[in-house]
């Protein structure tokens, strides 16, 4: 049985805290400090067991229940289900579990999607996304006449962890991909994982850039708006914190192209 918790006594100086299998979730990061610049954030990156997108339920529910428990120790007010793969699969789960407001990309950018003047949506996302068909329902629940496209691109999450994407062989196959979504003929095209914006030079090479849509700004905006109603927006700033599980240089190299670390993350198992 799920206890539901409260978390109305949350403090607004209290850190955000983000969570993905490895780099991905910095597309959000990135966003957020655009947006809230005076928060104070905590990043994850489970490296160890990166990629989230081939793990079952009970696996995701493992890692992220792990993770949820630390995040609740460093009182954090709100948690940050970067990762399209754990929002599709284990949410509704784990929703009200933990003493802190949780977001879910998935949710969260399921209703600005549904708003948009698209009949066709397509959706590159990881195995488990796709075939959770979290997109579709959530949409469907908001505007039932998009019709959605999902897509499943099993190394695209390896492509940028390995910061190998532009190897000939790869971007041939991350091209090869995208030719097989254009037959669909999509309206617009969601990068339905936090990692595949890192591949939107590539994606965009034979196509019109606006065809993608990039879905951590929506994100971001979302948490701005939810905070704000709730007076839960910070009124200080501390140093960001930055986490992995295993390979804290890599996930340097890999972060590199879409987000400067001055320093290793701190290695964090649980």
């Amino acid at each position: 049985m799920i206890i539901s918790k409260s978390n109305k006594n949350l403090d607004k100086n209290s850190p955000i805290a983000l969570f993905d299998s490895g780099v991905g979730g910095l597309t959000v990061l990135k966003q957020l400090k655009e947006v809230l610049p005076n928060e104070t954030y905590i990043y994850y990156g489970d490296t160890l067991h990166m990629p989230y997108g081939d793990k079952s339920e009970e696996q995701l529910l493992q890692y992220s229940s792990k993770i949820f428990e630390y995040f609740e120790k460093r009182n954090c007010k709100a948690v940050v289900m970067a990762c399209n793969t754990t929002s599709s699969v284990v949410y509704e789960q784990v929703k009200d579990m933990y003493n802190f407001k949780l977001f879910s990309i998935v949710q969260a950018v399921s209703e600005v999607l549904a708003s948009l003047d698209i009949k066709k949506l397509g959706v590159f996302a990881t195995k488990a996304t796709v075939e959770s068909g979290a997109y579709n329902r959530k949409i469907a629940e908001y505007n039932p006449n998009i019709e959605v496209f999902g897509q499943f691109c099993p190394k695209w999450v390896h492509f940028v962890e390995e910061n190998s994407m532009n190897e000939p062989k790869n971007k041939k196959e991350i091209l090869a991909d995208l030719e097989k979504m254009l037959e669909n003929n999509p309206d617009k095209i969601l990068l339905g994982c936090t990692h595949y914006p890192f591949l939107l030079d590539i994606l965009s090479s034979g196509v019109q850039k606006d065809l993608f849509i990039d879905p951590s700004l929506y994100f971001a905006q979302y948490i701005k708006r939810y905070l704000h109603s709730k007076d839960l927006l910070a009124t200080h700033v501390e140093e960001d914190e930055f986490y992995v599980s295993e390979n804290p240089e890599q996930f340097v190299v890999s972060a590199q192209m879409f987000y400067k670390l001055a320093y290793l993350p701190k290695v964090l198992t649980f």
